[in-house]
């Protein structure tokens, strides 16, 4: 079991890798907080406990571009001091970033740590990975802060009109692509002891061509409840990235009833994509569910009965509860990393409609049980 710490393990990047990592048998978390940088004993029991550290930790924006610069080699140069004092010799991922090629004081921070490390692992005899990272996007990142995609999603989930300064051309990666790149790192490091690797980007677009995908989906989901086309990885990453800011009073979202004296007709899902469609029922009492996806889109529909939904993000405590009644049918789709149930709270037989944009395939499910 290797044993893997992860500097910087509460932000966008560490939350993912933390999540991801905890999937895996092959791996053990030593636990890190930010306040091991400001107390030198802390971080040297930590990194005398780990075989592999991940530093993450570092600052992106600061009204003084010099903060930025300084903090980011400062935690370098801890993180350096606390090995060299307790004679440990991890294997360490540094994140880098493409923009080490610019002169502006992030990019020079991440070149110049980048190079500190290289110095300390030739002198140590450890490994290391200089990890060049181009632009990453994905689920739960800081809006104004980590991306422009985070930015235009809350912005467009909240009532708000996304501006481009600058239409520029982005070299992408999603943030499960990433976490994946760290993963096979730490499993196959290479036969080179010091290397600098650039990560290869998934995707390119330009700024409005991803404010127009965006754009759509506002119109076609958040607006309609329709299921957009998600054909393609970018558009599934973008997809499951918009649906992670969306209001939680948005659902249940009700579905239109068409009645008349024959009875009622309702449209279930109108999808873009392909998908399974499939029924469960479920006698009083009974809870279903208690799992969680990675990249899924899942949505539970109640047709006959009484549901109670709850969803909880994986690694917190708040649960967000839906109550639904067949009397009047509704959805709610599940967001990756929640990990989600449905109960029969009713006294008599829930008759529940379930579709997922692929079928299930027991060699790769992407489901993990844990319970709401």
């Amino acid at each position: 079991m290797i044993k893997v710490g992860i500097t910087g393990q509460a932000g966008f990047m560490g939350t993912h890798l933390f999540n991801y990592l905890g999937l895996f048998k092959e791996f053990r978390h030593i636990p890190f907080e930010d306040y091991f940088f400001d107390d030198e004993q802390a971080l040297m029991d930590f990194v005398g406990q780990c075989d592999v550290i991940v530093h993450l930790a570092a600052m992106n924006r600061h009204g003084d571009p010099q903060v930025i610069y300084d903090m980011n080699l400062e935690l370098v140069r801890s993180l350096i001091r606390a090995c060299e004092e307790t004679g440990s010799a991890p294997h360490i991922l540094f994140s880098s970033s493409t923009q080490e090629k610019k002169d502006n004081p992030y990019g020079k921070s991440k070149r110049e740590g980048r190079e500190l490390l290289e110095a300390w692992a030739k002198r140590s005899g450890a490994r290391f990975a200089g990890m060049v990272i181009p632009n990453v996007f994905g689920p739960f990142g800081h809006p104004y802060y980590n991306s422009v995609v985070a930015t235009f999603c809350h912005q467009l989930t909240h009532g708000e009109t996304p501006h481009i300064d600058v239409d520029g051309h982005l070299k992408l990666i999603y943030i499960n692509e990433l976490v994946e790149e760290f993963k096979n790192r730490i499993l196959n490091p290479g036969t080179d002891r010091v290397i600098r690797y650039e990560v290869p980007p998934r995707h390119e677009a330009h700024v409005s061509e991803i404010r127009s995908i965006l754009e759509e989906f506002k119109d076609s989901y958040f607006e309609k409840g329709n299921i957009p086309d998600i054909n393609t990885p970018f558009r599934l990453a973008l997809f499951n990235t918009f649906r992670c800011y969306m209001p939680i009073n948005r659902f249940p979202f009700p579905y239109k009833l068409n009645t008349d004296d024959r009875g009622m007709f309702v449209e279930l899902i109108r999808a873009g994509t392909s998908g399974q469609s499939s029924y469960s029922t479920t006698v009083p009492g009974i809870t279903r569910g208690n799992h969680f996806h990675t990249r899924k889109v899942e949505r539970f529909a109640v047709i006959k009965g009484k549901a109670r939904i709850q969803l909880r993000k994986t690694g917190t405590d708040q649960v967000i509860t839906y109550d639904l009644d067949g009397e009047s049918p509704s959805f709610v789709d599940m967001p990756i990393w929640y990990t989600h149930n449905i109960t029969n709270v009713g006294d008599e037989e829930l008759l529940t409609m379930f579709w997922i944009n692929e079928p299930y395939n027991p060699a790769d499910p992407d489901t993990y049980f844990e319970e709401v």
